[in-house]
């Protein structure tokens, strides 16, 4: 895969550590994590959370971090990197980024585990990012609201490893242009 890989899912579905081992697996690639953006503002950060309406600060917010971490993407890219991107991308957030991104080909992998397992996982991990999420809301976004573009990965019963040979066996199906 060259390009920029895109894997997105709910938070705690295993992007972090999924885009890792693809990137480790890869000949030259870099790992574009896009909560970076968001903790880079120091003060007068806005959390997105449920309701946020599309003019608000925190919808603005999101939408810089998407064109930074699209951007960074693309820089990689163009000095020959395969950029693997990881953030929570859901509903028209989606195909707005596919948007943003300029390098082809771009892939989009989405990790969509039983919300249970999700749950499980995020009671067993040291960082939190559900806020005043839960759960269950975003696993409904992610499945009612969201495109089914790219490659949609079941990852319940597997390993990181295992996630990431799917993802290599299956390159045209992640390939949406």
């Amino acid at each position: 895969m060259d390009g920029v890989v895109l894997i997105t899912g709910i938070m705690a579905a295993g992007k972090s550590t999924v885009a890792q081992a693809l990137a480790e697996r890869l000949p030259r690639a870099a790992h574009v994590r896009g909560d970076v953006f968001r903790r880079m503002v120091v003060s007068g950060r806005a959390e997105y959370e449920p309701g946020a309406g599309p003019e608000s600060e925190a919808e603005a917010q999101l939408r810089l971090r998407h064109r930074l971490s699209a951007a960074t993407a693309d820089a990689y890219a163009r000095a020959g990197f395969t950029a693997v991107v990881q953030d929570v991308l859901l509903g028209e957030h989606l195909t707005a980024y596919t948007a943003l991104v300029r390098t082809r080909p771009l892939y989009v992998v989405v990790l969509a585990p039983d919300p249970r397992v999700v749950a499980q996982r995020e009671a067993g991990r040291a960082k939190t990012g559900y806020g005043a999420w839960t759960v269950e809301q975003l696993d409904a976004g992610l499945r009612a609201d969201t495109p089914r573009i790219g490659l949609w990965l079941d990852t319940s019963g597997q390993t990181p490893a295992q996630t990431v040979d799917a993802i290599l066996a299956a390159p045209g199906q992640a390939r949406v242009n």
